[in-house]
């Protein structure tokens, strides 16, 4: 009896350790069977020029390639989620990249420092898509064949 304790006892500490953290999972891919292109665009600062930069990049890439046939996810951490507040003067450009198949990430560990300093939870864009970890949403969409590039 002991050692059958045991060993559920280890086999329980084994998959504790080997499975990853419940933080660490990420929103599923996106549904783009006929994507050829993946980019990630991360957007880390709130410079208005960058914003526009980053939205320019994701109007382009439609433009260049039928929407089908890319895939484009935007990661708004740190100062880059002032581009998904809800107040944003560009967010009508964002719900169009979002209509046209652009997903746009925000980082909830960002929205909770916020609230954590401010006393007040910041209200972004519904259409945005929480994610827990900005940077390990990066991570994880390029360890699934995405191209990184920061604008």
């Amino acid at each position: 009896m002991m050692r059958s304790q045991t060993l559920s006892a280890m086999l329980l500490a084994l998959f504790a350790w080997a499975a990853p953290p419940a933080f660490a999972q990420q929103v599923p891919l996106q549904d783009k069977p006929f994507a050829e292109h993946k980019i990630v665009l991360q957007l880390s600062d709130g410079d208005a020029r960058k914003q526009a930069l980053v939205l320019s990049v994701a109007n382009n890439l439609l433009k260049a390639y039928d929407p089908d046939k890319v895939a484009v996810e935007v990661v708004a951490f740190g100062p880059g989620i002032d581009l998904l507040l809800s107040g944003n003067e560009r967010r009508k450009q964002v719900e169009s990249l979002i209509a046209q198949g652009v997903r746009f990430d925000i980082c909830l560990n960002t929205v909770d420092t916020i609230e954590r300093e401010t006393g007040k939870r910041p209200d972004f864009i519904p259409t945005a898509t929480p994610v827990q970890v900005g940077v390990g949403q990066i991570l994880f969409l390029s360890e699934n064949g995405y191209t990184l590039v920061r604008p």
